[in-house]
């Protein structure tokens, strides 16, 4: 499905947007799963939204054992197809899925950040498709900064409030000048069904959302990825996981399946 021109992009740009990769089939899997979610949230789900205010922010992950719909399109569908030739892996195994949803007239942004230092894993093959359900404007979809894979892990920041873990050892994020970097940014109109690919230290943001916008990422490990301690909590927090794991032991772990390979 991707071309080696493809693959070349994403290597030096560390996103890329494959355009009708899902069908209607895993669309209305997924809106069903995700329905669902929003009734039976798991242990980790989180509402970003403060009372009062418009709209609504709310996102969950680590479910795919709970929905069969989840666990379908995370098996079945292109998706972890997409996340082997990317990353030019053997194999891939799923690490997490996880739910963003902005209802309409949610005015809570995404801060600048990137995905890898919240996780509990280094490497350089690791990878999150992230697919809409719903039309996604320019005007409000995800912007990264191309290239920006290539630099260090910066602390992850808080949601909620947006200031920075306390992780010794870790950079404070930089400010990001869209203006001055107005040429590394990408950002992309999206349909239903499209899906982009990001490297988990491609750094990212987002706007608040006029119309609603369900989203479903999964995030993917390639052949090199091991297992890393943090100076600080981890999302998804995964508890008992340093029990069964060494610093710098393959993810060889019945939560983590293998899908493709």
């Amino acid at each position: 499905m991707l071309t080696e021109e493809t693959i070349d992009q994403f290597n030096a740009e560390g996103v890329i947007l494959v355009s009708n990769v899902l069908d209607n089939k895993w669309l209305e899997l997924l809106a069903k799963g995700i329905e669902k979610n929003k009734e039976s949230r798991g242990e980790w789900s989180c509402d970003y939204t403060k009372p009062n205010d418009p709209g609504e922010f709310w996102d969950d992950y680590c479910n795919w054992q709970r929905f069969n719909e989840y666990r379908e399109v995370l098996f079945e569908s292109p998706l972890a197809s997409l996340a082997r030739q990317v990353t030019e892996s053997k194999q891939v195994r799923l690490f997490h899925e996880h739910v963003l949803v902005k209802e309409a007239q949610t005015n809570e942004i995404t801060p600048w950040h990137h995905d890898q230092p919240y996780y509990c894993v280094n490497g350089d093959q690791l990878v999150s498709t992230w697919v809409p359900l719903d039309y996604v404007p320019k005007a409000t979809a995800m912007r990264f900064l191309a290239g920006s894979h290539h630099g260090p892990l910066y602390a992850p920041r808080r949601f909620q409030d947006h200031e920075p873990y306390e992780y010794e050892g870790f950079s404070e994020m930089p400010v990001i000048d869209e203006k001055h970097d107005a040429h590394r940014i990408r950002s992309w109109e999206m349909k239903p069904g499209d899906v982009l690919i990001f490297h988990m230290r491609t750094l990212h943001a987002a706007g608040g959302s006029k119309a609603r916008r369900r989203a479903f990422a999964a995030r993917w490990l390639g052949d090199d990825a091991t297992y890393a301690s943090r100076p600080g909590p981890t999302s998804p927090p995964f508890p008992g996981l340093d029990q069964d794991l060494d610093e710098g032991n393959p993810m060889d772990h019945s939560l983590f399946p293998i899908v493709q390979g």
